[in-house]
Order: structure tokens, then sequence, then C-alpha cells
């Protein structure tokens, strides 16, 4: 018995050696996928880092680039174009106005009511574009919002009188006047073919006497612009607005005589409202990592409207980097595949995430494990 217990001893002995090194050599493996992932996100980081100096590089060419781009049409990476509006909301106007508001994947009507330096009333709708608008004609585009308007005008108080309409156009767009300007470019997923260069503003009320709707666009704007008169409305000392969602531009108040490719140009009061279109803005002071080249040179236009693409990058490169961690490291077993399906992680998905601050991460453990079907105990 006692060779036979030596010999089980023994054999256990060898067994318990045996599973150690296997769990040894897997947790050494799990360590290594782990620097591995680790060492991404670190590059990571570094990539986008815009230290002090960086950034006063970035605002040193912004500037040369907006002289450049008040001096001529054409001479800079920032359109700085005119938006004939001169004068902005005091908080003095009284009446009611509708808007439509199109710039993305919803488009919103408005009707406000403002009186005695407030707004008295406001109600608005926000409608999905079906996709296929968004490639169809100009005309399928702008009937679908000319029925949308006549629906909410009909459900407000039943009646189709005259009214006046602010255009709030989300596109980059050459001005001719404070209610007409020409589409310069698609931008924001839109591609509708011969839409470039037509007059937006003509095309919305052509579809709204289509629609029987006696409206008429008597402001044309960008959101940006649209900000900015909201502030002023509340605060004459607002100057500029910056428009930071699913794109990024900017706009500000410029005196005239600065304008150097419009000179004569006058206004009442002495400036007017500059849409700078810095969408397009690139300089080499800018982080660029190697996602937004990958990403860049996917799309239709490369190097076009880079800085705008940054912005909803914002919500894109977690998922870019936990794609790249999974083929790389392994650390989400077969979660890679699930991560190279498009639109896995929605952008409301990847809002949350980016917005858990518990301690253990709770809401972002959910998130993958539910949508990802990654299997692990921790997330830190």
């Amino acid at each position: 018995m006692g060779r036979v217990g030596l010999g089980v001893a023994a054999g256990c002995a060898a067994a318990t050696c045996a599973i150690a090194a296997v769990l040894v050599a897997r947790r050494a493996s799990a360590r290594a996928r782990w620097r591995r992932a680790i060492a991404l996100h670190r590059d990571f980081e570094e990539g986008c880092a815009t230290p002090p100096p960086r950034l006063r590089q970035v605002v040193d060419a912004m500037v040369v680039e907006m002289h450049a781009g008040l001096a001529s049409d054409g001479g800079s990476k920032l359109k700085m174009l005119l938006t004939f509006v001169d004068a902005l909301p005091t908080g003095n106007e009284e009446g009611t106005y509708y808007s439509i508001d199109l710039g993305g994947t919803n488009f919103r009507v408005l009707r406000v009511e403002v009186g005695a330096g407030s707004v008295v009333t406001s109600r608005k709708v926000e409608l999905p574009i079906p996709e296929e608008l968004t490639k169809g004609t100009i005309e399928e585009l702008f009937n679908f919002i000319a029925t949308a308007l006549k629906d909410f005008i009909e459900s407000e108080d039943g009646k189709v009188e005259q009214r006046a309409l602010g255009f709030t156009f989300s596109f980059p767009v050459r001005q001719t006047s404070v209610s007409s300007g020409s589409l310069i470019r698609w931008t924001k997923g839109f591609s509708i073919e011969n839409a470039v260069g037509t007059d937006v503003a003509q095309c919305l009320n052509e579809a709204l006497a289509r629609s029987g709707l006696n409206v008429r666009v008597t402001a044309l704007v960008n959101d940006t612009v649209g900000t900015l008169a909201l502030r002023h409305y509340n605060d004459e000392d607002t100057v500029a607005a910056v428009i930071i969602g699913a794109g990024t531009n900017a706009c500000y108040i410029e005196r005239t005589d600065a304008i150097i490719k419009c000179q004569g140009l006058l206004t009442n009061s002495g400036g007017m409202v500059v849409n700078m279109e810095w969408g397009q803005f690139l300089v080499i002071s800018l982080p660029r990592t190697a996602y937004d080249i990958s990403l860049d040179d996917e799309t239709q236009n490369r190097n076009d409207q880079v800085t705008l693409g940054k912005i909803p990058l914002e919500y894109l490169y977690p998922w870019l980097v936990l794609h790249r961690m999974a083929l790389e490291s392994d650390v989400f077993g077969d979660a890679a595949d699930n991560l190279a399906t498009p639109f896995t992680l929605s952008t409301p998905l990847l809002a949350a995430i980016r917005e858990d601050d518990s301690p253990d991460l709770s809401e972002v453990r959910r998130i993958l494990q539910e949508h990802l079907k990654v299997s692990f105990p921790v997330l830190r």
C-alpha cells in the first residue's frame, strides 16, 4: 500500500504541476494580452495629446487662415462666408415665428411666440428624414419638409395664412442675401445629386407653394448663426457662437471694413456675421491619429472636412480602439467579430459609455456584455 500511495501521490503531484503550468501559462498569456491592450490605449492617448504649445500653434495658424479667407474667396481653408446678417435680435422683438431646422438625420419644425423680451410660448416637433431622401432629389426632400410644416401649422390653429419662415440649413452655403444662398456641398451623409449650386431657399419656397402653404423663407442661416442669434437675444454682449455636435463650426461678428473681399460693403451696424465653415481647417499642429487616416482613406473626399470629422469621431474612437484591441490583444475573445459589424455600438451607447463614472464601470460592462457579448468579470 505504501508503494501504491506513493505512486498515487506522485501522479497527483505531476497532474498538479501540469495544471499549474497550464494556469501559469494562461496567466502569462493573459498578462501579455493586457499589456498589449494597455499599450494600444497609451499610444492612442499620446496621439491625441494637445499640450498648450501645440494649441498655440493651432490658434496662430487659424488667425492666418481667417485673414486670408476675409481677403479673397478660395484663398483659405476657412471659407469665411458672408451671411448678410448685419443685425441680431435685441430682445425687443414681438410676434409669432415659424422655423425649419435641417442639418442632419432629423429635422425640426418650430413655432415661437416672443414678446416683452422673452419667449412667451414655443412648440416643436422633430422628425427623422428617411434615408432614401438623403440620396434622392432636392424636390423630394423639400416636398417632404413642406408637407411636415403644413401638418404642423394646421395642427396649431388650422389656419394656412401668410407667414414668415426662418430656415436653418446647416450645410455650407454661399449666400447672396439674408434669404437666399446656393449650396456649396453636402455633408453629414447627404449626397443628393444636381443640388450643388442651387438656391436652397428658392427650392424650399417652391415646395411650400406646391403644398399650398402661403409661407416664404425670410431668413436663411445655418445652425451656428442661429445659435448666435438666440444667445444675442438674451445677451447683447454675445459676439460669437460655436457648434460642437454631429459636426463643428463657428461664426462671429466682424467689422465690414475688415472683410477685404467685399470692399464697399455697407451695413447699418458696421458689422456682419461671418460663417467661418472651419470644418476643412487642417494644420500639421492638429493631432492626426492612425484612426483619422484610416477613416479618411475610406471616405469619398479625402482630406475634406477634416476638423468637422473629428467631432463625431469622439464617439467613434472608442469603438475603433476597442476593435483594434480585440484584434491585436484578444482581450475580448470572440467579441472581435461583433466589433467588426458596423453600427453595433450606436452613438447613444457610446455616449453612455463615455458618461459612466461609476467606481466599477457598471454601465460600460453592461453595454459591452449585452451588445458585444464580452464576458469578463472586471473592467478596471
